[in-house]
């Protein structure tokens, strides 16, 4: 299944409650999540109920949400290796911050796992689930341009904004410029996974392609600038954004995900 970057940032403008929450109020729910799963304790069995009451609310404005469950999944599973190798790793390694271990099984090579250390690699994963699911809640309920708006209403440095704001323009010119590359190598039988040519072949090829993303970016960055000047680009431009009160709905999802948080914190000590 090919999603393209156009396809994903299609979900961002469905219309639904949590599509409708400003830019702001997720940046900072998004951020008191991930704050608060990161600062829990690295040893505590009972930060599972706490994440797991985090991970229900997220899940909830998800289908709330109405995004497409095939979009979802795939951003989900991008993310998932990630967490996931470094939560299973940690059962063979010996913590610092542990003093005791108890032994699980043995392996070859004098490889052990430890109870102490298959529970730290649980919530380890346990805070990346949360996290990652804050994250995608986030990226698929709100566009970039908004993101990048939000950001700068909340004080972000208009040097950053305009950089931010260039990027997301053209991330999708250069992602379907890429995407007719692959379609011509395509049409010329390239294939990533083909065992009948030299591998040291396949991997020139790539290379060719990364070198003609670059020039063709610095080549169109080159365009864009001197189109900016002549528009009467300076260094004291301004991104103009306009502002934006907060709705009743706004407000309520702010008081609603601090008193989430302050249950899982309260509920479970």
């Amino acid at each position: 299944m090919h999603i393209s970057l156009t396809e994903l940032e299609r979900e961002s403008f469905r219309k639904s409650p949590v599509h409708g929450i400003d830019g702001r109020v997720k940046i900072l729910m998004t951020l008191a999540i991930v704050i608060y799963a990161v600062w829990l304790p690295r040893m505590d069995a009972l930060n599972f109920q706490k994440l797991a009451l985090l991970e229900i609310y997220l899940i909830a404005l998800l289908v709330l949400a109405t995004l497409e469950f095939s979009y979802i999944a795939l951003r989900f599973a991008i993310a998932m290796p990630f967490g996931l190798g470094i939560a299973v790793l940690q059962p063979f390694l010996r913590q610092p911050f542990n003093s005791d271990f108890t032994v699980l099984f043995t392996l070859p090579f004098g490889l052990s796992a430890t109870r102490e250390g298959a529970l730290f690699g649980a919530i380890i994963f346990a805070k990346f689930l949360v996290s990652i699911t804050a994250v995608i809640l986030l990226s698929s309920t709100t566009s970039l341009s908004d993101l990048v708006a939000s950001a700068r209403r909340m004080g972000l440095p208009r040097e950053m904004a305009l950089l931010f704001t260039m990027m997301v323009r053209y991330l999708f010119v250069f992602s379907n410029m890429l995407g007719r590359i692959r379609t011509a190598q395509k049409t010329r039988c390239f294939d990533l996974m083909n065992k009948n040519v030299p591998r040291i072949w396949t991997l020139h090829q790539i290379g060719y392609t990364i070198s003609s993303m670059f020039i063709r970016s610095y080549e169109q960055g080159e365009r864009t600038f001197q189109s900016m000047l002549c528009r009467g680009y300076n260094a004291d431009a301004q991104v103009y954004v306009g502002r934006k009160a907060l709705s009743l709905p706004d407000v309520s999802v702010v008081v609603l995900t601090t008193g989430i948080i302050i249950a899982a914190q309260m509920g479970f000590t």
